[in-house]
């Protein structure tokens, strides 16, 4: 991983999830404050919402896009990190890497990039500026739906802290896991490259279709952030979101007459995976939906390695319950 990463060092550790709450509790002080953006994984929004204000640790939330906010953040809070996802969750919003390494580093901060979306493949953060990277190895690394795992790569200073931090509170990998993971990055490079050119279509072919509203995808020219995408990664990933032209009703019936994707909430396997995130990771508030622009008729849809007429002639039949 760390010869993919072009990192000096990397630890394992027993969950994406995990992989970000040691990095934070590691590196970001009692009384420190963190920068992080709106669109992101919900359950590590959550665990700074909830429990880095118990550490004292405030946080200021910016916009994917919104370099002024993150300019005054650092301009008026003693910023100890900022943390953010690109391509984010769900709607694969791209950050300049180089631009903010350059303005996190040029007030004393620093910066950690969740590669999961991208992989290794797709995009090296660490040459682009970023001081840490980090992967839920449950989705690409893998790559086989079957094994959680996670890691933190960056230089061997910061990293030994997180590792330091990991082996006091746990967190461990199993070793079976450690194997499964040994075993899918032997495809890694054949399976994302292979999902880059499926989702590239699959886009392409989304955004005709008279029943979709709107295609979430990067490597699309329409995607706010495509120039920013298209050079600093080599492929846009194997994730698609899109909205359905249809209300919370009619996307459930799209969703429940896909036949080729599983349901569930989980993406970067060899099987395609299709969610609602209304009634999957959103199920349980509207408020927050509406906040984060989650909206009923939203579908996350991670492609698998299966052929694309396949998929895309099921994603037809499917929409025209719609």
């Amino acid at each position: 991983m760390s010869a993919l990463e072009k990192a000096e060092s990397t630890v394992f550790v027993a969950s994406g999830m995990y992989a970000a709450v040691a990095m934070l509790s590691a590196l970001v002080p009692a009384g420190g404050h963190i920068v992080t953006t709106t669109d992101c994984y919900r359950k590590t929004r959550i665990y700074m919402e909830n429990e880095l204000p118990k550490r004292g640790v405030s946080m200021t939330v910016i916009r994917p896009a919104d370099m002024d906010a993150l300019q005054n953040a650092l301009d008026n809070n003693n910023v100890s990190l900022f943390f953010t996802e690109t391509p984010t969750n769900p709607f694969l919003r791209c950050i300049d890497v180089e631009l903010v390494a350059n303005m996190c580093h040029s007030k004393g901060a620093l910066l950690c990039i969740d590669s999961t979306f991208a992989s290794p493949i797709n995009q090296k953060a660490l040459t682009l500026g970023a001081d840490l990277v980090i992967h839920s190895a449950t989705k690409y690394i893998a790559g086989h739906n079957d094994v959680i795992g996670g890691c933190v790569s960056g230089r061997d200073e910061l990293v030994s802290k997180v590792r330091i931090y990991h082996h006091v509170v746990g967190g461990v990998l199993n070793p079976n896991a450690a194997y499964l993971i040994l075993r899918g990055m032997k495809t890694l490079h054949l399976r994302v490259q292979c999902q880059n050119n499926t989702a590239m279509r699959m886009a392409q072919f989304l955004e005709e279709h008279p029943k979709i509203a709107r295609v979430y995808y990067p490597g699309l020219p329409s995607h706010p952030e495509h120039h920013i995408a298209k050079t600093q990664m080599t492929g846009f990933g194997g994730v698609v979101s899109f909205e359905v032209a249809g209300d919370f009703d009619g996307t459930r019936r799209f969703i429940d007459s896909v036949k080729i994707p599983y349901h569930a909430p989980s993406f970067g396997g060899c099987e395609s995976i299709i969610d609602q995130p209304a009634i999957m990771s959103y199920w349980d508030s509207k408020e927050q939906r509406d906040i984060y622009g989650i909206k009923d008729n939203l579908i996350r849809f991670s492609i698998g390695v299966e052929d694309f007429e396949d998929l895309k002639n099921d994603l037809v039949q499917a929409l025209e319950k719609v």
